[in-house]
């Protein structure tokens, strides 16, 4: 494994590998912006699994919901590549109970490059769907955003 690989890996606690599939590739021969968004939202949900959130929101109807997100395009990936997508929540020591929202971090590693091709983030805003508006972080969930 490369050093830029297990760097990663140690920056990232969650992490997914994806083939790349030729169906993603655009017009210009390399993987079509929207799709990184997809790569985020599939590690997105593998951290909220891992961390209860998912249970949570299914038991109270009190979750995440994203604000807002970008993407910051490093290298153009192609069709055949091997990708670890990561993500962290971005200073996560900053978060304290009665906080709203939290900031998490993305990248996208390609094997065939040995390097980060695209990083991001995305604000998550916990909110209550039975009322409509948003809400603090459960204390539970930030115990468990703590452990990983």
């Amino acid at each position: 494994m490369s050093t830029q690989k297990t760097e990663f890996l140690k920056t990232y606690g969650t992490t997914e590998n994806l083939s790349i599939l030729w169906g993603d590739m655009d017009a210009f021969g390399h993987i079509n912006n929207t799709v990184y968004f997809r790569y985020f939202e599939v590690v997105r949900m593998k951290y909220f699994e891992q961390t209860g959130v998912n249970t949570h929101h299914i038991a109270t109807q009190v979750g995440p919901i994203l604000a807002n997100t970008q993407c910051q395009f490093r290298a153009p990936l192609t069709y055949p590549d091997q990708i670890t997508i990561g993500t962290r929540i971005k200073d996560i020591a900053g978060i304290k109970e009665g906080e709203k929202r939290f900031t998490m971090e993305y990248a996208v590693f390609s094997e065939q490059q040995d390097c980060v091709a695209a990083k991001g983030e995305g604000t998550i805003v916990y909110y209550d769907y039975k009322l409509g508006k948003s809400c603090p972080i459960p204390a539970a969930i930030l115990d468990t955003f703590n452990s990983i």
